[in-house]
């Protein structure tokens, strides 16, 4: 299924959704938010329950620029990320934040209620969430808790099993772009032969892989044991890798 072609018309900028709630302003609004890395059963049920307690439910996923919960995350790219949440029937309109926090999307869209999980509230409201609450107040907005009654974690899913997406990704970078595989194939056949110098610096990241065998009782560290390590070539020598692959007479300068 084209998700770009039959979805895309739910991907909405901050601007243009604005008027359409200036225009159904006899309509009640819900707003939820987050980072939906892995789309969940969790998700599903807060997304729902949100969509019964108002008209028109938005929901707007954190920009991949400010994501920071570890390497390569998100493991999803914002774009397919905003298209998976938009191919549910009970989400209305679906935006890409391009703010750390919420909080501007509060202020401009001003809805009538803002929904959070109930994890956010079993333990007292963190001081983030406290930030929104104090927002809403501001314009009479109400902060609503989904129930807790399944709870998961995208970022557990993907630890476990990561799934492979790497064609999916090229799919809708390609779709995005509107570049098909003529296009790639022509580009390739003109650049291959030629000749190109690339100056520039070497990086080796290297990961070592160990088995958690149990704590320190003296000190907050951990003792692991040693399983095995991994070591990926980077910076510009991945670039004179990747154009020699593509069939360029590639010479390369670096200092090591």
């Amino acid at each position: 299924m084209d998700l770009l072609n039959k979805y895309s018309h739910k991907l909405i900028k901050i601007q243009d959704l604005i008027k359409v709630i200036k225009k159904f302003s006899r309509k009640k609004t819900i707003l939820c938010h987050g980072v939906f890395d892995i789309v969940h059963p969790g998700h599903v049920r807060h997304l729902t329950y949100a969509k019964s307690q108002a008209d028109i439910m938005i929901v707007s996923c954190t920009s991949d620029k400010f994501i920071d919960k570890g390497i390569y995350r998100p493991h999803i790219p914002q774009k397919m990320r905003a298209l998976n949440l938009a191919a549910f029937e009970m989400v209305d309109y679906v935006l890409i934040d391009e703010n750390k926090k919420p909080l501007n999307l509060l202020k401009k869209l001003k809805p009538d209620y803002f929904a959070k999980g109930f994890e956010y509230t079993s333990k007292g409201l963190p001081a983030a969430t406290q930030e929104e609450k104090n927002e809403l107040d501001k314009f009479g907005g109400k902060l609503i808790f989904t129930p807790g009654d399944i709870v998961y974690s995208s970022t557990k899913f993907i630890n476990s099993s990561p799934p492979n997406l790497d064609l999916d990704k090229l799919d809708l970078t390609m779709k995005t772009n509107k570049i098909t595989f003529e296009d790639l194939t022509k580009t390739i056949k003109k650049i291959k032969g030629t000749s190109v110098h690339i100056v520039g610096d070497t990086i080796v990241d290297t990961y070592t892989k160990t088995n958690f065998i149990g704590g320190q009782t003296k000190t907050p560290t951990f003792s692991v044991l040693y399983d095995k390590e991994e070591s990926f070539v980077g910076g510009a020598a991945i670039v004179a890798l990747h154009m020699k692959a593509a069939g360029e007479k590639v010479k390369f300068t670096t200092i090591i």
